[in-house]
């Protein structure tokens, strides 16, 4: 079986607080990758970056102080574009940059119901929550391949993008659509 992560694509991160044109750029991109995905049967998961009230007292408040994501809010919700398919699809809280919650849920699948081949990861934002997970999924299941499509990804900035690809290459995630 062939997985599709498709990580927090939020509105807090294509055009909300932390939103950039880039991310807004890759929304198409990511709309054809999941409806490819789904024609070839690739199971899909979504993950939901997930904040609460007290986010600036937190670790990562203190070094990115623009509250986001914060549980409920209209930030916290996949956009639009992508509601559909997430609506039929096991959607992943994370509160943090690499969600254990994934690991095990992708360590499930493959034990409970089809050896997983390859797991493709795409979304936002390539340099934190795309390369923390797909280097969390080589951990979890070193056998299969990982992989990363940039044309379905921006980073923070479009250097930041690029510098998280090259490193994840050493790391034996492919890059796809570089």
């Amino acid at each position: 079986m062939d997985v599709l992560v498709v990580v927090d694509m939020q509105k807090d991160f294509v055009d909300g607080a932390l939103g950039t044109k880039e991310a807004v750029g890759i929304v198409p991109n990511v709309v054809k990758r999941i409806e490819a995905g789904i024609a070839k049967g690739e199971k899909i998961l979504f993950t939901r970056d997930t904040h609460f009230e007290n986010y600036m007292e937190t670790q990562e408040g203190k070094n990115l102080p623009v509250p986001h994501c914060i549980v409920e809010t209209e930030g916290w919700q996949i956009i639009p574009e992508l509601l559909p398919f997430a609506e039929r699809r096991e959607v992943i809280n994370k509160p943090t940059f690499g969600s254990p919650m994934l690991g095990n849920a992708l360590r499930r699948l493959n034990e409970e119901e089809e050896e997983i081949k390859k797991i493709t990861f795409i979304g936002l934002c390539t340099d934190i929550c795309v390369i923390s997970n797909a280097l969390l999924a080589k951990g979890f299941l070193w056998e299969s391949e990982v992989a990363v499509d940039a044309s379905c990804c921006a980073g923070v900035t479009p250097e930041s993008h690029k510098t998280a690809l090259a490193a994840m290459k050493p790391c034996q995630i492919t890059i796809e659509n570089e």
